[in-house]
């Protein structure tokens, strides 16, 4: 025989919640429980003004550290780069002690009275000169060539066949040179000092590079600190538009 409480006799059932003992309250319903706050959002405008802040604080850190815009201002480089090519700048193989190898496309900042005025474009509006600031516009005022030697070398021009040689090695250069372009018409002969790099443009007698500045202050080399990186890709115009490697020119070239 099955016992049961008190309880049980009196027939205790589920709807007890409704009791008018004081001390038994009915539940509340889900519906009235206290709802957790959602987080506050912020309006819409204050969202762009954050996000266009991001964006900005990217782009500055982007032009400090990885990459930066630049346009090519005269024929110096022709053909491999022409005149108002935007060009693309990476900053990555430089760092930790990484320095410009022979052949590397370098911008680097003006040595003292290398550029023509003319050259130096600014840019003729506060929008570009504000987006020029932040890597989103191209920069003037620096020049663009090609490394040569490096510190160390001796760089000398002409042997018995008008080539430029490095470290007595004579170089090929028809691969970057301008079609029928002669490989210099100033001899020189020069030991790049440790910590400067000499640098002479593809199209050669329409570049005033390292040869033309033998008797200026630091003797035509430029410093490695001036360098902002290396050339890697030309973007506009869409028709010039390629991705530039260094030449094979400079492989057999022994360091001292």
């Amino acid at each position: 025989m099955t016992h049961t409480s008190d309880d049980d006799d009196r027939g205790t059932s589920d709807d007890s919640t409704v009791s008018t003992d004081d001390h038994v309250k009915r539940p509340r319903s889900s519906s009235h429980r206290r709802r957790r706050p959602k987080d506050k959002q912020l309006p819409l405008w204050q969202e762009m003004i954050l996000l266009l802040g991001i964006a900005l604080v990217l782009a500055i850190v982007i032009k400090a550290f990885f990459m930066q815009a630049f346009y090519i201002p005269s024929g110096s480089m022709n053909n491999t780069l022409v005149l108002n090519d935007r060009i693309l700048v990476e900053k990555v193989s430089y760092w930790g002690g990484g320095t410009p190898q022979r052949g590397d496309i370098v911008v680097f900042s003006d040595p003292g009275g290398w550029l023509d005025p003319s050259e130096v474009r600014q840019a003729s509006n506060p929008v570009a000169r504000t987006l020029e600031v932040f890597g989103l516009y191209p920069t003037g005022g620096h020049l663009v060539k090609r490394v040569i030697g490096v510190g160390g070398d001796e760089v000398k021009c002409c042997d018995s066949q008008g080539r430029v040689t490095v470290n007595g090695v004579p170089l090929n250069e028809k691969s970057y040179l301008v079609p029928g372009e002669k490989p210099s018409l100033i001899d020189f002969d020069v030991k790049v000092h440790p910590g400067y790099l000499w640098v002479m443009g593809d199209n050669r007698s329409n570049s005033a590079d390292s040869r033309v500045h033998l008797g200026d202050p630091g003797g035509g080399q430029v410093p490695v600190d001036d360098v902002v990186g290396k050339v890697f890709a030309v973007v506009w115009p869409w028709d010039h538009a390629k991705i530039i490697h260094r030449p094979a020119t400079f492989d057999s070239v022994p360091s001292r």
